[in-house]
């Protein structure tokens, strides 16, 4: 039986098993993919050695020595995440002994599983060729507004009912400002960020949607890049504006950014990166604000005499289809946007 599938025939309902070592899968992998690791680091480390330096034959009997250890393991880590009658997926890098071992340990346990032909770098060229032309298919609906207004929230409530949306911020799991990687852990990889546009992007076809809602972002988030093709239609498609008082906002970043306990010193850190932009002596009074737990205190300030004046001179520039007021909750906020686009 030929179990080999090209990577696009169960991408939106496949359940995607990445058969490579914890540190690959780390450095990226296919959105929602599960690590079931058939070597370790350390193990593939050794048995590539033994590719290199000795033979093929005995790298690849070392590998099974290593791998028939694991089966009872592997097994109950697969029954484990069967589930709907999804089936299931898996790859390696290059779509070779790794996943194919894998397969076919299964399959002849009766246990089907397909795997990727090309593996993970068949996937990432599939991304890039294809990525640029699902995204001209949609028409982008920009949300712009001043730091705390709410615009990832809107975002997250506009999907919620239905709608398409590309939350830049959560696929680059930073905020895209100094302070932007408080309370929520290290940057996306590049890759990552990418595979998780691109889901996004899926997930918009799959919602029958030729629109897509997303924020205002700069081309640079954290350490990641947008791609030039989703920056552009960001730019030229169509833009509303979400304005709200600093009231509103300041609780809206509370909220945002002290979940984690470590917020003070997190915040404290991050507050030494605008020393280039305000006084010494300003951001020491913030500093200790923030040690007292006055972060809406700290926050109107940065709003008022950072944030605000940096993100007008560029929100000027463009012209907007719509404006609205966030005044009770992001909730709202989403209805009537909604409601305005029918």
């Amino acid at each position: 039986m030929n179990n080999t599938v090209k990577i696009e025939r169960f991408l939106l309902e496949g359940i995607f098993i990445d058969v490579r070592s914890p540190s690959e899968y780390e450095s990226g992998t296919i959105d929602g993919a599960i690590n079931i690791p058939i070597l370790d680091d350390k193990e593939r480390e050794e048995v590539g050695t033994i590719y290199v330096q000795d033979d093929k034959m005995l790298a690849k009997k070392r590998g099974v020595e290593l791998v028939s250890k694991k089966l009872p393991d592997l097994f109950d880590q697969v029954i484990n995440i069967r589930r709907d009658g999804k089936p299931l997926v898996c790859f390696c890098a290059r779509g070779g002994y790794r996943s194919k071992s894998f397969a076919s340990f299964f399959s002849s346990i009766g246990i089907n599983i397909f795997r990727v032909d090309g593996g993970y770098k068949a996937y990432r060229k599939y991304l890039q060729d294809n990525m640029p032309k699902l995204c001209d298919d949609f028409e982008f609906i920009t949300i712009h507004g001043n730091t705390g207004v709410g615009k990832t929230d809107i975002l997250h409530e506009l999907k919620k009912r239905g709608e398409a949306i590309l939350d830049i911020e959560g696929c680059a799991n930073h905020r895209g400002s100094l302070l932007g990687s408080i309370g929520i852990g290290s940057c996306s990889s590049q890759k990552t960020f990418e595979d998780k546009l691109f889901f996004s992007i899926l997930d918009a076809i799959k919602r029958g949607k030729k629109y897509i809602y997303t924020e205002a972002e700069s081309k640079t988030i954290g350490r990641c890049k947008l791609p030039s093709y989703i920056h552009e239609k960001m730019q030229t498609d169509d833009h509303i504006f979400v304005d709200a008082d600093y009231e509103y906002r300041a609780e809206s970043l509370e909220k945002d950014y002290t979940m984690n306990e470590n917020w003070q010193e997190e915040s404290i850190a991050a507050l030494d990166k605008v020393r280039r932009y305000m006084s010494n002596s300003v951001i020491d009074d913030l500093q200790a604000k923030i040690r007292l737990g006055e972060f809406k205190q700290v926050a109107t300030i940065l709003m008022r005499d950072y944030y605000d004046p940096m993100y007008e001179h560029k929100s000027n520039t463009f012209e907007y289809s719509g404006t609205y007021t966030a005044k009770i909750n992001a909730a709202a906020v989403a209805e009537e946007i909604i409601n305005n686009k029918k």
